[in-house]
């Protein structure tokens, strides 16, 4: 089960941290959707520093396994709001997909290491 929690980390770690990157420093396809969704700039960039810190948890959950699942939840929590977002919006299918996905991935890593939250290691 470590493997395969590991795996996911690593690919949540690396989607996250791009994505979070992207929003922080403006990339043109970030700033053109929060402008499409009505949702203000500096929400874009709030957005990446969370989206960023809980990518940097999932890689510091590496060693210790309480920062994943504080990592996995931040990141659930925030592609929930993705998926509000794409949802109200009424975009398509293949334009959500991915948030969905990350989304599942994210739950199913918090809860692996959810017994981990009793002895934190902070």
């Amino acid at each position: 089960m470590d493997i395969l929690v590991f795996i996911l980390q690593g690919l949540l770690a690396l989607m996250f941290l791009m994505a979070g990157v992207g929003k922080i420093t403006g990339s043109k396809m970030h700033i053109e959707g929060f402008k499409r969704w009505g949702l203000p700039q500096w929400f874009r960039v709030v957005t990446g520093i969370i989206e960023f810190v809980a990518a940097a948890a999932l890689i510091i959950g590496y060693w210790a396994y309480s920062w994943a699942a504080v990592g996995a939840i931040l990141l659930g929590i925030t592609a929930i709001g993705g998926i509000l977002v794409h949802v109200r919006m009424k975009d398509s299918f293949k334009d959500t997909f991915m948030i969905v996905i990350l989304g599942i991935l994210s739950f199913i890593v918090f809860f692996i290491r959810l017994s981990d939250l009793s002895a934190p290691w902070f």
